[in-house]
């Protein structure tokens, strides 16, 4: 009877070790797809960031561009309207006037690109949760 009791003791045994260890090798494997999809999802998050960074450059130059151009076109209309005109008082006016417009279209040009990168660090931060989301659920 005891010979059977030590049997029996020993398959348990072997059972219990078998199953601990292909549950560690599973706990091992899930361990490592979830680091791979890690490391995916950052890889993808930085792409994107890059892509974004790209666009906010883009945006800016192009407000710069188009800041200084109507910069430069009021300029020569103060210009053209003095030697026309050539009269200070409308000097003044329009010196005036251009001054106000100057101001609005700076004041519009940092509102633009506040809200710019606002929304460029909204997109980026819902990116970057977005992918590493989806890495790990994937």
């Amino acid at each position: 009877m005891r010979f059977d009791f030590c049997s029996q003791y020993d398959c348990y045994s072997w059972l219990i070790h078998t199953l601990n260890s292909k549950i560690a090798t599973e706990l091992v494997a899930a361990v490592a797809t979830t680091s791979a999809a890690t490391a995916e999802a950052a890889a993808a998050a930085a792409a994107i960031e890059v892509v974004v960074v790209v666009v906010v450059v883009v945006v800016v130059v192009v407000v710069v561009v188009v800041v200084v151009v109507v910069a430069a076109a009021i300029l020569v209309s103060v210009i053209v309207v003095v030697i026309v005109v050539g009269l200070v008082v409308v000097l003044e006016i329009v010196v005036v006037l251009v001054l106000v417009v100057l101001v609005v279209v700076a004041v519009v040009v940092v509102v633009v690109v506040v809200v710019v990168v606002v929304v460029v660090v909204v997109v980026v931060v819902v990116a970057t949760v977005a992918a590493v989301i989806v890495g790990i659920f994937k």
